[in-house]
């Protein structure tokens, strides 16, 4: 489901999220390091993405992504690498609330591996009921309607190309003018 759901949206951080943790409970680590790379890459370098617009009530914060980085680096044996990685997390969480990850920084130096964090469980896409309703299709070019012509002596229905002009012919009369 999730590889489908990145398929359609390609820059969908909180899909690649989701993914990489599921892959990293699967023990594929390297394919969960992947996805923790490009979770951090559509974030764009902003510290946090909002999904409440689109229907999830979860915000995904850069220090989340790096700290599940770590987690997957641990797996993989990479100690300093994972080091390096919550070191960057430190800069990336509010001041004052770096208590896990000074916590997680004295496991990676223990080669204690970290739990991955994951979006609740429970929390699902839920668009607005008017954003669906507005999924139905929509006609914005009307139906088609038979226009006469305002041309008095033209008596043809139907299809053609173009007819050679003839003098007088295509002038209106005075009546249809009025």
């Amino acid at each position: 489901a999730f590889d489908k759901t990145v398929a359609k949206d390609n820059s969908l951080a909180v899909g690649f999220f989701q993914r990489g943790f599921v892959r990293l409970q699967l023990e594929m680590y390297e394919e969960a390091l992947s996805d923790y790379h490009m979770a951090l890459t559509h974030l764009r370098k902003n510290p946090f993405i909002d999904y409440k617009q689109l229907g999830l009530r979860y915000v995904l914060h850069a220090w989340e992504v790096l700290y599940n980085t770590a987690a997957a680096q641990c797996r993989l044996g990479q100690w300093q690498e994972a080091k390096a990685t919550l070191e960057k997390a430190v800069v990336w969480r509010p001041e004052g609330r770096t208590a896990i990850l000074d916590l997680a920084l004295e496991q990676v130096q223990e080669h204690l591996f970290l739990e991955p964090m994951q979006v609740p469980p429970g929390e699902f896409f839920t668009p607005r009921k008017k954003e669906v309703e507005e999924l139905d299709s929509k006609d914005f070019l009307g139906k088609p309607k038979v226009i006469s012509s305002i041309i008095p002596n033209d008596e043809y229905i139907g299809f053609e190309p173009l007819r050679p002009q003839k003098q007088g012919f295509y002038e209106p009369s005075a009546d249809a003018l009025r």
